[in-house]
């Protein structure tokens, strides 16, 4: 009997040995518990033994990868013994009886082959097809006829096995840059190899090289610790099993086993790209010519391209040529082509260390080839798959596959910067220095190689990086000032008021009176939110941004304003639907609402008292709207608050809604706290995370009646912005404004606050608050008593 229990800690290799050996045994028992039919007059006699029976595996089994908890892929196959059936029932019912997931099916050679002609899954797994038991004639007939269909039928089932792995990457998401990747369907995982096995077994390609095996068997071994430590037949790699995964693997962490992963992902998943790339080629059919010539296009000195490739002419001399490294790959991506596989060996080998500082040659084709965009980031990645972008820039090493636990990081922190500078070459035409741009985009977050902060400690590696690349001083201190500050626009403009002067001041004062790194800076922010995600650049981030830059433009150079700037600037409501005002005992309360930058803004005019910008707050929060910004100014007891807003499920807010629910809450018949306590039930994926949060105070950053800023950062939550401000008012602080930031769950709320009486936040003040702060911020489940 097999003891399941103990096959997880087994090596790999004894795993599949102490399973095969089990397995031989079953068969064996099988046939010699089955009887032979009687034999008719004038019938061969029956056969005993494995004669004509072979048990074959397939799937993990049948590659000798069986992991942990995995399922057993099995095929009998006969030549026509009647007794078949029996035999396979004997065989199937004591693996079921050991709790073993089975996937098994009975065939003849000429019927597993018919399967395998038709579909590609079937196909692809009879590629690993192994004798574990039986007949070894047969079952090498099963193998030589089932390589056989696979070639003839190659231009047919190819083609589908690419769409699948291309669907399944859309579903699931390449590997490389995946927080919990799929080891074994995301792209550039465990199926790439296996189907890069399958393109050389057609014969369309060559074996996988030594790196994607090494590569390949590192997967292995990573799904292999994470199935035995889990217990479970997953193949996701979560957050909560990549520390004990990394410490078996013998790796620092789990940031050290994600980036091994993400090498790992990245090399199958280019040379996947490259096999296909030479698949479709091969499939493409073209007239038959006895003398067909492949046209060969120069495109640059020492670079011409031929078919669908760039390659170097005849007498091109990489040793002797330090430019051409980047010539080529500047004239591949202004093209839209690719450097051949061959190519990129010949530069790898033979190119030599590039002269420092660079020649202006080599400074000029690096930029043409950051310019070309979308085109540069596969280039980029061949460059650095071979090493050669590593050449380059040294400090890459230290970036490469580096992780960035956020959820609103799509890519590494390697990838990042490459999308970051083919995002900014689409807005060289908008300012005066296109170089300087991309070179920063390139490097803005190199930093994140170090411990520190990266910005500031991005800042002298950028400058090293430019002074090699030949940049003059003068250029070399504004790369580094983008690099240093290449936050600074985004976080001031979603983190303060932009009505402050000091706020304008104060990024005037930090970047200078050169208004071209003003300019500069905006399209760098541009081009990282960009390459980050929809999330962390949103058409309403562009717009603060834009605004911010509008002001800090108009002081440095004394320009207009413009309609950029106007941002939540309190006047009298704009009513896009007219809203009558709605009397009651408090008095009239007016709504307008007009369309804004991705959202609303929404206007409500009402009588002044404490918590009236908590209470709109809350209204909103019942409303489902978010609320990206907030501001309420007060004149003659009256005061005006206008929200920027989004709708969470698409619904437009309607001005008579939130007119109606604002007066009910103000005469105290609508409980907001209430309410908005069981919509947090509700909706449970609003809840907060365990990660605690972080208050911070930032006095002597303000000016005009607000007397300090209090910053929050927490997990997001339905009514998260109405129940701050609650406690905040609680402690008899006035809220004047309100900067939000969402990025994924997590939310950056900052609030400018003043005391009634103009005095500054004492500590012992600041203290209440936070205190206060910290309670509404509590579950609604632990909440002992109403916010």
């Amino acid at each position: 009997m097999l003891d399941t229990a103990a096959l997880p800690d087994l090596p790999r290799a004894e795993r599949v040995q102490v399973v095969d050996g089990w397995l031989s045994g079953l068969l064996d028992d099988a046939v010699a518990g089955t009887p032979p039919p009687l034999a008719k007059r004038g019938s061969a006699p029956p056969r005993s033994g494995t004669e004509g029976l072979a048990l074959i595996a397939v799937g993990s089994l049948g590659r000798r990868e069986l992991p942990p908890h995995g399922d057993l892929d099995l095929v009998l196959v006969h030549d026509g013994r009647p007794e078949i059936a029996a035999i396979a029932d004997a065989l199937w019912y004591p693996i079921w009886d050991a709790g073993v997931r089975l996937d098994h099916s009975v065939r003849s050679v000429a019927e597993a082959v018919a399967v395998a002609s038709t579909d590609v899954k079937a196909g692809l797994g009879l590629l690993d097809a192994r004798l574990v038991a039986g007949d070894a004639e047969l079952a090498g007939r099963l193998r030589t006829a089932t390589l056989s269909s696979w070639r003839q039928a190659a231009s047919r089932l190819l083609p589908a096995l690419r769409d699948l792995r291309r669907g399944r990457a859309r579903q699931v998401g390449e590997l490389a840059f995946l927080l919990e990747p799929d080891l074994k369907e995301a792209y550039g995982g465990l199926r790439e190899g296996q189907v890069l096995r399958a393109v050389a077994a057609a014969q369309l390609a060559d074996e996988p090289t030594a790196e994607v095996e090494t590569a390949y068997a590192f997967l292995l071994d990573v799904r292999d610790e994470l199935r035995r430590r889990s217990g479970r037949p997953s193949d996701v790699l979560v957050r909560q099993e990549q520390r004990p995964v990394a410490d078996a693997l013998g790796l620092s962490g789990e940031d050290a086993l994600l980036r091994e992963v993400s090498l790992a992902g990245r090399r199958l998943a280019f040379v996947a790209d490259e096999t296909w790339r030479r698949v479709e080629a091969a499939l493409v059919r073209r007239p038959r010519s006895r003398y067909r010539r492949v046209r060969r296009e120069p495109l640059a000195e020492g670079v011409v391209r031929q078919g669908d490739e760039v390659v170097l002419a005849r007498d091109a001399r990489p040793a002797a040529d330090p430019g051409l490294l980047l010539r080529a790959a500047a004239a591949a991506a202004r093209a839209d082509l690719l450097l051949s596989p061959y190519t990129l060996k010949v530069l790898a080998v033979h190119s030599q260390a590039m002269p420092e500082p660079w020649p202006p040659e080599v400074r000029w084709s690096f930029l043409r080839l950051l310019a070309s965009g979308r085109s540069a980031v596969a280039v980029l990645e061949q460059l650095d798959q071979e090493g050669l972008l590593s050449r380059l820039i040294p400090e890459w090493d230290r970036v490469r596959s580096l992780p960035q636990r956020h959820p609103w990081h799509r890519f590494t922190v390697d990838r990042h910067l490459v999308e970051a500078a083919a995002a900014a070459a689409e807005l060289t035409r908008d300012v005066d220095r296109p170089d300087l741009l991309l070179v920063s985009a390139l490097l803005h977050d190199i930093g994140k190689g170090w411990p520190g902060d990266h910005s500031e400690v991005g800042e002298p590696i950028a400058a090293t990086i430019a002074t090699r690349m030949g940049f003059a001083e003068t250029d070399v201190a504004v790369i580094g000032t983008l690099v240093r500050h290449h936050l600074l626009l985004p976080a001031t403009a979603t983190r303060r008021d932009m009505d402050d002067p000091a706020t304008i001041d104060r990024v005037a004062d930090t970047i200078g009176s050169d208004a071209a790194v003003l300019q500069l800076l905006h399209a760098l922010a541009q081009a990282d939110g960009a390459a980050t995600s929809a999330s962390a650049w949103s058409p309403w981030k562009a717009h603060l941004v834009a605004a911010l830059v509008a002001r800090v433009q108009a002081k440095l150079g004394g320009a207009p304003l413009g309609e950029a700037a106007a941002v939540l600037s309190p006047t009298t409501p704009q009513v896009s639907t007219a809203t009558p005002a709605l009397p009651g005992t408090t008095a009239p309360v007016t709504v307008g609402i007009q369309d804004v930058a991705d959202g609303q803004e929404v206007t409500i005019g009402a009588p002044d008292r404490p918590g009236l910008l908590s209470t709109c707050a809350g209204v909103l929060a019942l409303n489902q709207l978010d609320v990206r910004a907030a501001k309420i100014t007060v004149e003659g007891g009256h005061a005006t608050s206008v929200f920027a807003v989004r709708p969470r499920f698409g619904r437009a807010p309607v001005p008579e809604i939130l007119a109606d629910g604002v007066r009910a809450a103000l005469e105290g018949s609508l409980p907001l706290a209430e309410r908005l306590r069981q919509r947090e039930v509700d909706y449970r994926q609003d809840g907060v995370r365990s990660a605690p949060p972080r208050i911070s105070w930032h006095n002597g950053e303000v000016s005009g009646a607000a007397t300090g800023i209090v910053e929050v950062r927490a997990g997001d939550r339905a009514g998260l912005l109405y129940r701050l401000t609650a406690a905040i008012a609680g402690e008899g602080l006035d809220v004047t404004s309100a900067r939000i930031e969402t990025l994924g769950a997590d939310a950056v709320d900052c609030f400018y606050v003043a005391n009634p009486s103009g005095d500054p936040v004492d500590p012992e003040q600041r203290r209440r608050v936070d205190e206060a702060l910290v309670g509404a911020l509590r579950p609604a489940a632990e909440a002992d008593t109403p916010v």
